[in-house]
């Protein structure tokens, strides 16, 4: 486990890098997790990330990769529902990577 500072507060991740606590998140560690990666968040990506915000407030679970191009693509279209672009958006796994920057247990069945 490990902790980091975001906004004057210090926040718990473990040792996959999630939040232990989901209510931390906010913006700003989103985009820090996203810049420890090297990743600038765009708007592409928080289409995803408050997708995935949905959809857990929803559910009270963080989807597996197959459910989530299955929602996406119901949601926002073909274009943006399939692995090639998600990846694109999100190349360490979209689900994996999307949900920990959402904030987000990671998802079942993910290594």
């Amino acid at each position: 486990m490990r902790s980091i500072s975001c906004e004057g507060k210090s926040i718990e991740l473990d040792e996959d890098g999630y939040l232990t606590n989901l209510n931390d998140w906010s913006e700003a560690l989103a985009k820090m997790l996203a810049s420890e990666d090297s990743l600038e968040l765009t708007e592409a990506h928080w289409e995803v990330i408050n997708f995935l915000r949905s959809y857990y407030q929803q559910y009270q679970i963080a989807p597996m990769i197959k459910i989530l191009v299955k929602e996406i693509k119901k949601t926002m279209g073909a274009d943006k529902g399939n692995t090639k672009y998600l990846y694109q958006l999100f190349p360490d796994g979209p689900a994996k990577q999307a949900c920990r920057y959402a904030g987000l247990p990671k998802p079942t069945g993910c290594v």
